[in-house]
């Protein structure tokens, strides 16, 4: 079985055309509909889900070009 490709936070700020910074803050905050972000419980550590169907969405794009870009 093949896992799907992960997108990043990284490429997902790249795709955009802005900082990781504002992928990250754009996500903890809800104001960024292209995944979940969820604190660690007692840790200030996060971890981020990026769908690649939200963030093609949301750019305007295929998802093809979102996955190819993972």
């Amino acid at each position: 079985m093949n896992r799907p490709k992960k997108i990043t936070v990284q490429t997902a700020a790249r795709l955009m055309g802005k900082s990781t910074l504002f992928v990250r803050e754009g996500m903890r905050r809800g104001l960024l509909p292209i995944g979940e972000a969820m604190q660690m419980p007692g840790s200030n550590k996060w971890s981020f889900y990026i769908s690649p169907k939200l963030l093609a969405d949301y750019i305007g794009v295929s998802v093809e070009v979102v996955l190819d870009a993972a």
